[in-house]
């Protein structure tokens, strides 16, 4: 059962609040794939959703805004053994984060990053965030916002993730099953989860949901990169979800890395590195 994983503290959200789907979510995906939680560490950053390494009983770790992928990067090199899931929100990843997000998608770490995307900053009273949509009222764009938003799907694809999906708040079952497939990828996958903001994104609400998103068929094809692009290109009115874009094969980071070969990094003996011409050359 999902609950057997819990750490015993409880959520605070607000009533409505997607996070709590996705948190289900992630949890449902963990049981039912069996992970052992002594070899899992979920990584945050800042946000409402970031709270969620203290949710799970796993190993957590809450970093600063817009830092998840560098600490997540560093875990993953230290022991490469460990599944690390990555999660926090669209200004955490795609703004105050972008440039860490591109950088670790070019290098294809084994890596899954779940992206809580409610297009708004929902901790700090409602800014506008990188997806926010164009017009979008808030106590920062009180006009309207002037920019056209980030489009997670055809960033994620052009940085180089070797798995781009997207779900949505509403569907518990479908976005467990984007997480699970994102962890049994072998390289870096992304899951943007278009997630309801009752509190501060009154435009993004059920109706909204019924209304613009459709899932992908069969037919699309997610081994052709272009046609995953204008897939993802689809953004306003119609947004389409599920598995956009998936490459096998490709090799991670962690396996060009010489130093790995042999056993992970927290395991070899350092005893006898001498770093005394290092100490001395910044003397």
């Amino acid at each position: 059962m999902e609950k057997d994983i819990g750490s015993g503290q409880v959520p605070t959200w607000c009533p409505g609040c997607g996070d709590y789907v996705i948190l289900g979510s992630l949890k449902a995906a963990i049981t039912e794939l069996g992970l052992d939680l002594h070899n899992t560490v979920i990584v945050s950053g800042i946000g409402c959703g970031s709270k969620t390494p203290h949710f799970i009983r796993a190993y957590g770790f809450e970093g600063l805004h817009g830092r998840t992928l560098p600490v997540a990067t560093g875990i993953k090199l230290s022991n490469h053994e460990l599944n690390v899931i990555v999660i926090g929100g669209d200004g955490d990843g795609y703004g105050i984060g972008g440039n860490h997000f591109m950088h670790t998608a070019r290098r294809n770490l084994n890596i899954t990053y779940i992206i809580q995307n409610n297009e708004v900053y929902g901790l700090t009273k409602g800014q506008y965030s990188p997806t926010s949509m164009k017009g979008f009222v808030s106590p920062s764009t009180p006009e309207g916002a002037l920019e056209e938003p980030v489009n997670p799907i055809t960033l994620s694809i052009s940085a180089g993730a070797t798995f781009v999906a997207r779900s949505h708040s509403m569907d518990l079952g479908y976005t467990k099953q984007m997480i699970k497939e994102g962890i049994q990828h072998k390289g870096f996958a992304v899951i943007d989860v278009f997630q309801l903001c009752p509190t501060y994104n009154k435009i993004i609400n059920a109706q909204f949901f019924r209304e613009n998103l459709y899932k992908l068929g069969p037919d699309h094809d997610v081994t052709h990169k272009v046609k995953a692009f204008e897939k993802g290109l689809e953004h306003y009115p119609k947004i389409p979800y599920g598995v956009f874009y998936k490459e096998e094969g490709k090799p991670t980071y962690e396996e060009g890395l010489p130093q790995l070969k042999e056993k992970v990094l927290v395991k070899q003996n350092i005893s006898a590195v001498d770093i005394s011409p290092l100490l001395k050359k910044f003397r």
